[in-house]
């Protein structure tokens, strides 16, 4: 199932003892649908306050309802913030995290003076202008298969911090700036870490340049502070 979501008003993606998330919105769903406790993988585990337009989330279902109707269906027993844009069959050996190729996630930064009420839950409201050609200057530097360690959170245990980053690159539309970032993984919190890093750029605090002695040192405290959930969607993942 592709799934979008409003991720303001959930405490993430993946199922936990004490909060609502989106997976558990889905199996609950999926159960008043067909009676069965059924478990879906979805590929990216997004933070609380994360949203989505292309999640990802696959699972083994026994059904007579026909998997053209599945999306509709399900959507009926959704709360409105979350969506099934589309229900597939697949062969057995799909998995959504293990199939993953690549994935896009776009950061909004509004600069607006006002702050923007109808986009205040899917935007940075920064309230400042930014030199966004510097922004992107810094942001080519991250293309490339490279170290990350020093743009991921502090509590994330997985053993190699590498990944290869296809596209990173920084655009602005009237008072909206967007980090469109795709890759094959993405550690904890890097996302936003860079957008964190990339907003000094354009402050002109730190130079494009700066980009480069901070991915060298490996160390989170080099890089600037964590950007906002709320800017952050997953837009798309490929297979």
């Amino acid at each position: 199932m592709t799934i979008c979501y409003d991720g303001s008003g959930y405490h993430g993606w993946q199922v936990q003892p004490n909060g609502d998330t989106v997976q558990q919105q889905v199996e609950q769903a999926l159960h008043s649908l067909t009676g069965q406790d059924i478990k879906v993988t979805g590929s990216s585990r997004t933070d609380a306050g994360v949203s989505a337009l292309g999640q990802v989330a696959s699972f083994f279902i026994d059904s007579p309802i026909p998997t053209a109707n599945l999306a509709k269906a399900l959507n009926s027993w959704l709360p409105r913030d979350i969506a099934i844009a589309e229900a597939i069959e697949v062969d057995k050996t799909f998995n959504a995290i293990a199939s993953t190729k690549s994935k896009h996630y776009r950061y909004t930064l509004c600069t607006s003076k006002t702050p923007p009420v109808l986009k205040i839950k899917q935007c940075w409201h920064y309230g400042y202008d930014l030199d966004t050609e510097l922004m992107n200057a810094a942001a080519k530097l991250l293309i490339g298969e490279k170290d990350f360690k020093s743009f991921a959170s502090a509590s994330d245990e997985r053993k190699s911090s590498t990944r290869t980053v296809t596209r990173c690159e920084v655009t602005q539309a009237s008072d909206e700036i967007y980090l469109d970032i795709e890759g094959n993984g993405f550690l904890y919190n890097m996302v936003r870490n860079i957008m964190g890093t990339l907003v000094e750029v354009g402050r002109a605090r730190w130079q494009p340049e700066n980009i480069t002695e901070i991915l060298k040192a490996k160390d989170r405290t080099k890089a600037a502070k964590l950007a906002p959930a709320a800017g952050l969607c997953l837009m798309r993942i490929d297979y």
